[in-house]
């Protein structure tokens, strides 16, 4: 019976052993993901911001523009690989107290990776004939490199590359920074009335410039965006007179506040890992070897065999 006891507690040892050294590499990939159902709001200010106003139909310069970027997660249209996310942004000039813009994104991608999938209604601004593809930029894979990342830029409509810039520290969790650099590159054309750059037709079509420095400062951990900075300006060239219209010209900062939105997400995605990389797998071990030293000891023990210390000596027959 002891033999039977201490192979059951062999094999028991070793099969935490190697749910131990699972518990590192394949269940972690299948228990920690990106969430299906999320719901972030992050506010970005810049300051002293130029840009055309299609309310005040004029040049606005010297503005404060607050930008409010809502992510809320479809649950419904999502599954256990793929990830599905819509996306409002609005932007406000808080100098003028007048709305600029806003735009809306459904993006759908892996739960692992980041990479965007082709699925499920993704569109931008409603047009669901452009293709996403590269990473969301909502998320980096988990186990982020330090290397060139191809993210889908929403203004360009396709993938552009984030070039690994350096580490940093944000709240005390080390971050890679990401960098993309876009020349002044043409994004498409606008009609507009010949009068606002100096031509005497009622239209004029011109062709719409973008270019661009943005950062984002990541988790390499979790995948998780801690921080992120946009430097950006779009124009329309003026083929008229040569004095281009500016649409947007502005360096966008995430609020401290947003950061630390960002930066408490992130902690429950690094405490999900911290459980399933270190602290379940070294339970696992120790239970493991203490399973398995006592399997051995049990299962070589002979019949007759108990430990000293618990021989209990037998009394002599009392003389008569």
């Amino acid at each position: 019976m002891r033999r039977i006891i201490g192979l059951a507690l062999a094999g028991l040892g070793a099969f935490l052993l190697v749910a131990a050294l699972l518990a590192r590499t394949y269940v972690a990939g299948q228990f920690v993901k990106f969430p299906l159902n999320t719901y972030v709001k992050t506010t970005l200010i810049g300051r002293d911001v130029s840009y055309f106003s299609p309310k005040l139909v004029r040049p606005v310069s010297g503005a404060t523009m607050q930008v409010t970027d809502t992510v809320k997660g479809d649950g419904a249209a999502g599954s256990s690989a793929t990830a599905v996310w819509d996306e409002f942004t609005y932007l406000y000039d808080r100098t003028n107290h007048v709305v600029f813009s806003y735009t809306t994104r459904r993006a759908a991608f892996d739960r692992r990776t980041g990479v965007l999938v082709d699925c499920c209604g993704a569109n931008i601004g409603g047009n669901a004939t452009i293709r996403q593809t590269g990473l969301s930029g909502y998320v980096w894979p988990f186990g982020t490199q330090p290397r060139t990342y191809d993210v889908f830029d929403t203004t360009l409509l396709r993938p552009m590359p984030f070039r690994y810039a350096g580490t940093g520290t944000i709240r005390g969790i080390s971050v890679y920074r990401f960098v993309e650099r876009v020349p002044p590159t043409q994004s498409g054309t606008q009609q507009v009335p010949g009068s606002l750059v100096g031509g005497s037709q009622n239209l004029v079509t011109l062709p719409e410039y973008y270019t661009a420095t943005n950062t984002y400062w990541v988790d390499p951990r979790t995948g998780g965006v801690l921080d992120s900075n946009s430097d950006s300006k779009q124009y329309l060239r003026n083929t008229v007179n040569g004095q281009d219209l500016v649409l947007f010209n502005g360096d966008l900062v995430m609020t401290p506040a947003s950061v630390s939105t960002a930066v408490g997400l992130d902690s429950t995605g690094r405490t999900e890992l911290t459980w399933f990389e270190v602290i379940g797998p070294l339970i696992g071990v120790l239970l493991g070897l203490v399973a398995l030293v006592a399997g051995i000891v049990l299962a070589r023990m002979r019949p007759g065999d108990q430990p000293e210390e618990a021989r209990v000596a037998e009394p002599e027959p009392a003389l008569i």
